[in-house]
């Protein structure tokens, strides 16, 4: 049961962080150039199409922590600190995306907005993705488990 749980949670990851995080990366330059065109109603489709995916994958991504703690509920590892630290950054993750990115990108699609949000976007879009970089590391490096890996 383990394997599958843990099976699972990877494609998880993959299938619903992967896009945030590619997603997200995009919106702030797509923002800009939907901002500097606004007759171009591709470049707005564009934004708006990213905020879509970044809005459905981020409800997709809940399956990231809950097969994640189901796996390490399994595996016996869920005092482990390198699994602690995983989730209290899975956390801020979360924050970072609910309270700061998506409400930024959802301005910029309504037209509320002006470049400097983007820029500002652009910052918490990349904390986002380091923090979700250094919970996949942390995933495939385990300090201190006694798994061998």
């Amino acid at each position: 049961m383990t394997k599958f749980l843990l099976a699972v949670h990877v494609l998880a990851a993959i299938v619903a962080v992967g896009p945030v995080t590619v997603a997200a990366s995009m919106f702030p330059p797509s923002a800009r150039k939907a901002l500097a065109a606004p007759d171009d109603p591709r470049a707005l489709e564009t934004v708006r199409l990213l905020h879509r995916i970044c809005r459905v994958y981020a409800g997709v991504g809940i399956a990231v922590p809950v097969f994640g703690i189901a796996t390490a509920s399994s595996m016996g590892v869920m005092g482990d600190t390198w699994l602690i630290v995983s989730m209290v950054l899975t956390v801020a993750a979360a924050i970072v995306l609910v309270v700061l990115v998506l409400p930024r990108q959802e301005s910029l699609v309504e037209g509320g907005a002006d470049r400097a949000v983007t820029v500002r976007l652009g910052m918490f879009t990349g904390i986002f993705n380091l923090l979700w970089a250094t919970v996949t590391v942390l995933m495939i490096v385990r300090p201190g488990s006694t798994t061998g890996a």
